[in-house]
């Protein structure tokens, strides 16, 4: 499972995300948001998980009203009854809404098209889950970061600002949210961090991961690792008042218990 849902994870990042260009800047989204709304799609019935959304449906929909589209909703949130999901700005004709509902993708479950964070989110609950007094699988848990790290890697070296969509003539015409480098992050590190605070073993190779992300994303996402970094010292000084076992839980090991790194320590 933990090699299905990272090889999952793969795939979406690959067809999801370009690599990073330095001639891909930001598109800039201006005041569309000062007007209101022209048209509002709800959804109805029972909960959903929205599965993908058809960009090229919904530019070409937006471009043929002369209008602006506004997904209010990201890939991966399930809604329910009376649940907005686009704003319709500008638009010079009512949109059909038949065709603006063949533009969002619902479901009864999530899937990994467009949704990396969904193969994020299963490793994490593996970890977990793993890390449970009930179970006390570190080992388990630390195989789950091994995937993660890959995932994280790759998001950190791609464009994540991929939110914004122009027809050809270069008008924007469609916003969907994207998780940020930081939502990503505490969605890989938050409850793993928390759940095995005291574990030695899953302490190290998170120690390890977060120094080895560092070294290897572009300068600008590295200061949402350092704070991860920080986070770490505080949670390590937290769980182990004894001052040897809190310099053992310090060390960076990417086998959790295997070879730590020479010189690494609480105060490194």
């Amino acid at each position: 499972m933990l090699i299905f849902a990272g090889d999952q994870g793969r795939r979406v990042i690959e067809t999801t995300y370009p690599r990073v260009s330095s001639e891909s800047p930001a598109a800039q989204l201006g005041d569309f948001r000062c007007t209101a709304p022209t048209q509002t799609l709800i959804h109805r019935g029972r909960p959903q998980s929205v599965q993908a959304v058809n960009i090229a449906a919904l530019v070409s929909l937006a471009k043929a009203s002369d209008g602006f589209i506004e997904v209010v909703v990201a890939v991966g949130d399930t809604v329910v009854e009376l649940t907005p999901l686009l704003h319709v700005h500008g638009a010079k004709q009512h949109m059909d809404e038949r065709k603006l509902w063949n533009g969002i993708e619902t479901g009864d479950e999530r899937t990994f098209e467009q949704d990396p964070k969904y193969a994020i989110r299963l490793l994490v609950d593996i970890a977990i889950k793993a890390l449970s007094p009930a179970i006390n699988d570190p080992t388990t848990a630390v195989q789950a970061l091994d995937q993660i790290e890959d995932l994280l890697l790759r998001l950190g070296r791609r464009q994540l600002e991929i939110g914004s969509f122009r027809d050809s003539e270069g008008k924007l015409r469609l916003v969907i949210p994207f998780p940020s480098w930081e939502d990503l992050l505490r969605l890989a590190f938050d409850e793993i961090c928390t759940c095995g605070a005291t574990s030695v073993q899953v302490m190290r190779r998170m120690n390890a991961l977060v120094t080895d992300l560092k070294n290897a994303v572009p300068e600008e996402r590295r200061p949402a690792l350092r704070y991860w970094d920080s986070r770490l010292k505080a949670t390590i000084a937290r769980s182990f008042p004894d001052s040897e076992e809190r310099l053992e839980a310090s060390r960076e090991d990417r086998q959790g218990l295997g070879v730590p790194r020479v010189g690494t320590s609480a105060n490194s």
